[in-house]
């Protein structure tokens, strides 16, 4: 009996500095607070990695379901109406179609971006004068208006205004009502502006 005692004393002072020895490996492994790694926190001072400044804000004004008729039967596909602008008198629109929605929304956006259009603001952020802009049978009125009034305008002609840049203007929709028809009697519009300087140059006073 004396013997097993004596055994199992020896035992247990020989296994206790085996664990002791990794607490103090690990104190000593640990790195002081200020050696210590950035958590996912503290990179404030890195640049986002893949993220691109929009030269051009998007807008969907319009998607639709359309079928083609085969000898198997329909095909489904989806047509997207889409258009961008800058805000700075720049904007364009484009019709896309494809399988998906989120495919439609992509052609139509690359076609709205070389399809681009310029505008002459005047002060206030508004149109220089009148104008009816017509396209088939869609015939859309726009009038300037003074700072405060804001763009009263319907979905496609607003998108139209708002991302050209115009921030005070008073509409009317005359006719079809084909969002794509009303877009271009817009974009028709719009192009037939003049300004002051092209309006005394017509009229012959330089």
């Amino acid at each position: 009996m004396e013997e097993e005692k004596k055994v199992a004393e020896v035992s247990a002072t020989e296994a206790a500095p085996v664990s002791e020895a990794p607490k103090e490996e690990n104190k000593e492994s640990r790195r002081p607070r200020g050696d210590r790694r950035p958590s996912k926190g503290d990179r404030r001072d890195r640049h986002p990695r893949g993220e691109e400044v929009k030269e051009f804000e998007e807008r969907v004004v319009f998607i639709n379901r359309v079928s083609k008729t085969v000898k198997g039967g329909r095909r489904m596909k989806f047509s997207a109406l889409v258009v961008v602008g800058d805000g700075k008198g720049r904007y364009g629109f484009g019709v896309g179609k494809a399988a998906e929605v989120p495919d439609a929304i992509k052609k139509a956006s690359e076609s709205a971006k070389k399809n681009l259009f310029n505008i002459h603001l005047v002060k206030g952020g508004t149109i220089s004068h009148e104008v009816i802009g017509k396209y088939g049978a869609c015939n859309v009125y726009l009038k300037p208006a003074p700072e405060g009034t804001g763009v009263i305008a319907g979905g496609p002609v607003r998108a139209v205004l708002e991302l050209a840049g115009v921030r005070n203007v008073c509409s009317k929709v005359y006719g079809s009502r084909a969002p794509i028809n009303i877009i271009r009697a817009t974009n028709q519009g719009l192009n037939n502006l003049k300004s002051y300087k092209e309006t005394r140059t017509l009229r012959g006073k330089e």
